[in-house]
């Protein structure tokens, strides 16, 4: 019997790549402030930014816990390891079209929904886990950008006033310093909560392969997912950190300092919780904020309607595409259970 287990071999092996481009499409999230301030190079930026990413996998298993049981109920798909299959390349297209178009979209909720995608071909909506998906996930979803913007723009506020007697030179002097601290926050941040999609999914995987006797994360799927979203991280995604950068709002380090900062409390008290957020919506919301407070018409809003454009079809999309591998894997004989 080499089939399950050459099939699990495979998902985990598709799971490690996503893992992989998860980092490289947002390590923008990290640096792409302390890069487009100039505080610190792109090479220095993207090595600090992997090694906090490792870190931050390490810390937790709560949102990866979210990810292997809270979005489809594990014993009605146990013995179908081509679901998780399908919705891991529901969620590498996605990533890959939105990294090629230099969209920061969300590569966490690309795998979410194909996750559903994938669950929905296999076995409808009652293998749905419709309480968790509503209040850990759709409602994070839409709270989590409002609540970074808001962040961003009363943290940029707060500085304006406590600074207003400063002047503009010697804040940035200073913010540039400080912006070292707030990128390393946000790696870490970023680290609690996107690395634990992919050792998620893996658990899944193993319990759908009655490789383990329940969806607790084990050690090393733990060590293998943190190094691979650090591999990621370390090939930058220069593209999105352009967009992220320069063409919402024209960032100097007190605003930088701003985003990431807001962005990484918010990240972090979802991690805390379990809710696996999208990172890239926080702090691309943050910046958003940030430049808000200066001035409405400083923001690119035309630019900001694009990734939301983007996250309002990021679920849906890549659980389309995953729906379609799934059959694709039916007919190829795969599927099982």
């Amino acid at each position: 019997m080499l089939e399950i287990p050459l099939l699990l071999v495979v998902v985990i092996v598709v799971a490690i790549v996503f893992d992989f481009t998860n980092g490289a499409h947002d390590s923008a999230n990290a640096i792409a402030t302390v890069v487009s301030t100039k505080v610190l190079s792109p090479g220095v930026a993207v090595t600090m930014a992997a090694v906090l990413n490792l870190v931050g996998a390490l810390v937790d298993t709560h949102v990866a816990q979210t990810i292997g049981s809270g979005i489809v109920h594990p014993d009605m798909i146990r013995g179908c390891q081509a679901l998780t299959l399908a919705g891991l390349c529901g969620a590498i297209f996605w990533n890959i079209l939105t990294w090629y178009l230099g969209l920061p979209s969300s590569s966490s909720h690309a795998l979410i929904g194909g996750l559903i995608g994938a669950t929905l071909a296999y076995k409808g909506p009652e293998a749905l886990n419709f309480a968790s998906i509503g209040y850990k996930i759709l409602l994070p979803l839409f709270l989590s950008p409002m609540a970074g913007f808001l962040v961003g723009y009363l943290v940029m506020l707060a500085l304006s006033w406590i600074f207003r007697e400063s002047h503009p030179r010697n804040i940035n002097k200073a913010f540039r310093r400080l912006q070292i601290l707030s990128s390393a926050f946000m790696a870490t941040s970023h680290g609690t909560n996107d690395a634990q999609k992919t050792m998620g999914i893996i658990t899944l995987a193993l319990f759908i392969g009655h490789q383990i006797h329940d969806t607790t994360v084990p050690l090393w799927v733990q060590l293998v997912c943190a190094l691979a979203m650090a591999a990621g991280t370390a090939t930058g995604g220069w593209k999105i950190i352009k967009t992220m950068g320069h063409k919402i709002f024209n960032l100097e380090p007190v605003h930088g300092f701003s985003a990431e900062t807001s962005a990484s409390a918010v990240i972090m008290a979802a991690s805390s919780i379990g809710a696996p957020i999208s990172t890239t919506h926080v702090i691309s919301a943050s910046i958003l904020g940030v430049g808000s407070s200066k001035r409405l018409s400083a923001v690119r809003w035309g630019v900001a309607r694009r990734m939301v454009v983007a996250w309002l079809l990021t679920i849906p999309a890549a659980g389309a595409v995953a729906a379609v591998c799934f059959e694709v894997l039916r007919l190829a004989g795969m599927v099982g259970g």
